[in-house]
């Protein structure tokens, strides 16, 4: 019994760690280097800290974290995908740019 329950525990504290989720984009203090999202428009504010070692994506291509941080401050509104540690984002990818139509 006392295995099972370790193993439970173990299994929780192992999915705790790293979180992924889509959230929507609130504000970025580029100063403090501090990402404010929301899970949804009814949901509490989170907050990340965003360092040297977070790694920005557009898509799935790697993406330089300088013209990140300048996207991150332009941005007005938009859904991010935030993978964090302990309050620390470790990943952050934006959408894809859709494809353009071919003009005629």
């Amino acid at each position: 019994m006392r295995k099972c329950v370790l193993a439970a525990v173990a299994l929780v504290c192992t999915f705790s760690y790293t979180m992924a989720s889509e959230v929507l984009f609130v504000s970025f203090d580029a100063v403090t280097k501090e990402l404010k999202v929301k899970e949804n428009k009814g949901a509490p504010e989170t907050t990340y800290k965003v360092t040297e070692g977070t790694q920005f994506k557009v898509g799935d291509k790697e993406f330089p974290a300088e013209k990140a941080m300048k996207r991150l401050e332009k941005l007005k509104k938009g859904k991010l995908e935030v993978i964090s540690e302990k309050g620390i984002a470790k990943e952050i990818k934006f959408a894809a740019p859709k494809p353009k139509a071919n003009k005629k």
